[in-house]
């Protein structure tokens, strides 16, 4: 019973902070409160300490709070309006799946929005409040957070032209994907090799737990509490889908072995957290396919934008570095005693070459820039990395020179494209190699 509560809680507890940080009216909505119980404290000090800083009058204080009224109506107006006109523009020339994950998480954003309206109501409370006599404290406070205000638009305006350029948003993508990786793979590769992924044979499943709730994508797995499960039933536990998948209803869930076929149902979907969309939660590989996308939208014929590919391939090699680094371990969770308790897939090192590789390579060889900065990704790799991580790299190698070999016609452009070169065309160690090879 504890440990259903347990589970329970974990759930609720990542949908919970999930939603918070991706929802943009919170922070707003928050302000409102914290404004009211702010108005009255500032008016009762107010009337204690007697103070004069603005010295005006009930008319310019009147004059001073409606004009502070006015400007925060627009700027939230404004920000409102501009923000979905830059994500719909955002979504289209790049890829829909950053609002979500990016843009509707920032948090410059949310708190400019929440400055904007507590200033709104703030101002409004304090002109209510105006009969006889201005309180200069709350007058004073309310001319502070309008300036701020003004200050605060300004930004958000410099801010936000910054945030949609692809560069702002690829660097934060990485910058994400960077942080799931160290958290689903917190071991370095020291000593350059990983236990072989190899599971034991265990027979057909003594009971396969099938998904009834909605069709949804699984987001989420609490791999302690699916350890617990499986070493108080002492059996073993297979996690049907890998992270990421879309689950549709009645398809398998868990196959179930030896004592573990005993176990409650409910209590094994509680493990884990559903939605309808993917995130970067504990998917590793979410963030390649946020870049990924960029990269095939900026490649495509109605948007023809090669050096933004090449901006997302940079991303995508520091993702691979930091994932080739990193000690991947198998899908089989042991015990410590030793004995086989949980399945659960990961992707390994050959899954994320191919998602990082193949479809920009099939999708924009045929442009230089694409070929000359997938060769220089891919022979830094090689240069910078275990051994053991060379043959996916080298087969990859293999197919972009296939590929440049098809594709190119010429001799020039041939053994141009066969020079790797880390800004795509023109880059310093793309024309050293050249230089190396003439001579």
């Amino acid at each position: 019973m504890l440990l259903q509560a347990g589970q329970m809680g974990w759930k609720h507890l990542f949908h919970l902070r999930d939603y918070v940080r991706s929802s943009l009216w919170l922070i707003p909505f928050i302000a409102i409160p914290i404004e009211l119980a702010a108005t009255r404290i500032l008016h009762r000090l107010d009337s204690w300490l007697g103070w004069t800083f603005l010295d005006l009058g009930v008319s310019g204080a009147q004059g001073m709070l409606n004009a502070i009224i006015t400007a925060t109506l627009s700027f939230v107006v404004f920000t409102f309006g501009s923000l979905l006109v830059a994500l719909q523009i955002a979504s289209g020339q790049m890829t829909p799946r950053i609002i979500a994950t990016i843009l509707v998480r920032d948090n410059v954003v949310r708190y400019t929005t929440g400055l904007f309206i507590f200033t709104l109501l703030f101002a409004i409370s304090a002109l209510n409040r105006i009969q006889t006599t201005a309180f200069q404290l709350v007058e004073f406070i309310a001319a502070c957070l309008g300036v701020l205000c003004f200050a605060a638009f300004l930004f958000l305006i410099d801010y936000a032209s910054r945030l949609l350029r692809p560069i702002s948003i690829i660097g934060r993508v990485g910058e994400a994907g960077l942080r799931v990786i160290r958290s689903v793979y917190p071991d370095p590769n020291l000593n350059g090799s990983e236990t072989a992924r190899s599971l034991k044979a265990l027979g057909p499943p003594g009971r396969v737990v099938q998904h009834s709730g909605k069709s949804e994508i699984i987001l989420a797995v609490h791999l302690k509490d699916l350890m617990s499960l499986a070493e108080q039933s002492h059996g073993i536990i297979e996690l049907v889908p890998q992270l990421g998948d879309f689950v549709a209803t009645s398809e398998p869930l868990f196959r179930l072995y030896d004592g573990a076929t005993s176990l409650d149902e409910s209590e094994l979907k509680l493990t884990l957290a559903f939605g309808p969309e993917r995130t970067l939660a504990q998917d590793p590989t979410f963030a390649f396919r946020i870049v990924i996308d960029i990269a095939l939208k900026a490649l495509s014929p109605a948007i023809n934008d090669p050096t933004t590919a090449v901006i997302a391939i940079d991303q995508l090699a520091r993702l691979l570095r930091s994932v080739g680094n990193r000690n991947l371990h198998t899908d089989e969770v042991l015990a410590a005693t030793g004995e086989l308790r949980v399945i659960c897939r990961t992707p390994n090192w050959e899954n994320f070459v191919e998602l990082a590789l193949t479809e920009i390579r099939l999708c924009g060889v045929q442009n230089i820039q694409i070929a000359r900065r997938l060769r220089a990704m891919i022979e830094n790799l090689i240069e910078t990395l275990s051994k053991h991580r060379h043959p996916a790299l080298l087969e990859q190698l293999t197919l972009l020179d296939r590929e440049v070999d098809r594709l190119f016609i010429y001799g020039e452009d041939r053994a141009l494209a066969l020079v790797g070169d880390t800004q795509g065309l023109g880059g310093a160690s793309g024309a050293k190699h050249v230089h190396s090879q003439s001579v």
